[in-house]
């Protein structure tokens, strides 16, 4: 009697601003809302300069002084998501698989994406809105945080992280690209550059999953 190996179980780790969201982040799209596109994009370019994740997220929470609920919902109803990304998530859990978010944007907007049928969705913690507390730096997630989930993640899954597929695009991924043989680098910038297995450009998830799928076939 022939005795059929058990299927691996994977995990898939996605990144959120510039990976699900295309060309733009979360903090962008909220302060959008706000009307603080210039003021977002300094604070964008003092991150790529070396502003810490914390540093980022008390002036972010600076001006969004007047954030309210309904301007989150509208942010995150009105960016540019990526197309397929409810699809993709049910063929991963269809699989048996688990798909999870792993983002340094504020958990309000992270989590949100729960209802599109991630398993989990880990974000910065930061102060309900409309806010009346401050940033709790220690809260605040950065690259190596993104690596501690993930392992945390497999733990909670049973999964090996030899057998997880990491999705990404940017510097504040190329840690976890370190350690996750199976990745995908989705419309990325040079920081990933060497770092993925596969590499895609385009606006549709579901093309940056086939090249998973297509290789496990």
């Amino acid at each position: 009697m022939f005795h059929v190996k058990p299927r691996t179980r994977r995990l898939h780790l996605f990144d959120l601003d510039g990976t699900l969201i295309r060309g733009s982040a979360a903090a962008v799209e909220i302060s959008r809302q706000l009307g603080l596109v210039d003021e977002i994009a300094a604070l964008e370019e003092g991150f790529l300069r070396g502003l810490t994740p914390d540093e980022f997220a008390v002036r972010a929470r600076a001006l969004w002084a007047e954030l309210t609920v309904e301007q989150v919902a509208a942010a995150f109803d009105g960016a540019p998501w990526l197309t397929g990304i409810r699809e993709v998530w049910a063929d991963i859990r269809e699989r048996g698989d688990r798909c999870a978010v792993i983002s340094l944007s504020p958990d309000f907007f992270v989590e949100r994406l729960l209802a599109w049928g991630a398993d989990v969705a880990h974000g910065s913690r930061w102060p309900a809105v409309p806010f009346t507390e401050e940033i709790h730096r220690p809260s605040i997630l950065d690259a190596r945080a993104k690596v501690r989930i993930a392992r945390g993640l497999c733990e909670e899954y049973g999964v090996d992280p030899a057998d997880c597929v990491a999705y990404g695009d940017s510097m504040s991924d190329a840690e976890l690209f370190a350690i996750v043989p199976e990745t995908v680098a989705v419309n990325a910038d040079h920081h990933l550059a060497g770092l993925s297995l596969h590499s895609y450009t385009g606006g549709d998830l579901r093309e940056a999953y086939a090249l998973v799928q297509n290789r496990a076939a």
